[in-house]
């Protein structure tokens, strides 16, 4: 794709919106877990198969530091994404607290990531951290990868990753995953107790799965592996090691 960071940003804007007004919705409206885990995956999934062939559909700002940290992304289209996401995220929050009911925002605080009971700051970060990991892995194994299946189930795999996280999580720190996404209902509820978590988990989380899948999968490799010719992997011919 062209470098165009208009329609990019508007796409990752759109995507990052419906994340906040859906999922902090859902926490504002039902608060249970199985809502609040299926909204945000749900959300994610149709977003990402939506306008994935566009912008690549991060609607994240840890994910699309992965994409620049793995050099994957010009710095110049990153902070176009940056601010689509942290914008759409704001606007997405302020327009979520005008339209609920009265009282219904507030007591949910938008949607904000918390720590729950007994969660300590640093478990909170190393938590936010391995399930960042789990999202962007998920994301370089079906969309970055030339021999994943974007096209077929990108959007499904991380859809489904999104909620697998926020079952897990969600109890724990909010499972935010996304600073823009923490960002928007901290800003618009002014509630900023560690909010630094929700800033730094996912960037770490990110950079460590984007350079890991980067390293070990995307690098040229030497031998080529063994694999049926479907999976872009080079067969040996008949008498030939794979090294060979």
């Amino acid at each position: 794709m062209e470098f165009d960071p208009l329609r990019r940003g508007v796409a990752e804007f759109v995507g990052t919106f419906a994340l906040v007004f859906v999922g902090a919705g859902s926490i504002a409206v039902s608060g249970r877990l199985t809502y609040v885990a299926l909204a945000h995956g749900l959300v994610i999934g149709v977003m990402a198969s939506a306008v994935g062939h566009i912008s690549g559909g991060h609607f994240n700002p840890a994910v699309t530091l992965g994409f620049v940290v793995a050099r994957r992304m010009a710095i110049r289209l990153a902070a176009a994404y940056w601010l689509a996401q942290i914008t759409a995220a704001i606007l997405g929050a302020v327009v979520l607290k005008w339209v609920l009911p009265d009282g219904l925002g507030d007591r949910s605080k938008l949607g904000a990531p918390v720590l729950g009971p007994g969660v300590g700051s640093g478990e909170g970060l190393v938590i936010e951290a391995i399930l960042t990991f789990f999202l962007v892995w998920v994301i370089f194994a079906t969309a970055a990868d030339p021999r994943g299946a974007f096209k077929s189930i990108a959007g499904l795999a991380i859809g489904f990753t999104i909620t697998l996280d926020v079952f897990m999580g969600g109890p724990l720190t909010g499972a935010a995953m996304n600073p823009a996404r923490a960002l928007g209902p901290q800003l618009v509820q002014n509630v900023w107790s560690d909010c630094w978590i929700w800033y730094l988990g996912p960037a770490l989380g990110a950079i460590a799965a984007a350079l890991l899948y980067e390293y070990l999968y995307l690098r040229p490799l030497e031998p080529e592996p063994v694999g049926p010719p479907e999976t872009g992997l080079e067969e040996p011919r008949p008498g030939e090691s794979a090294a060979s």
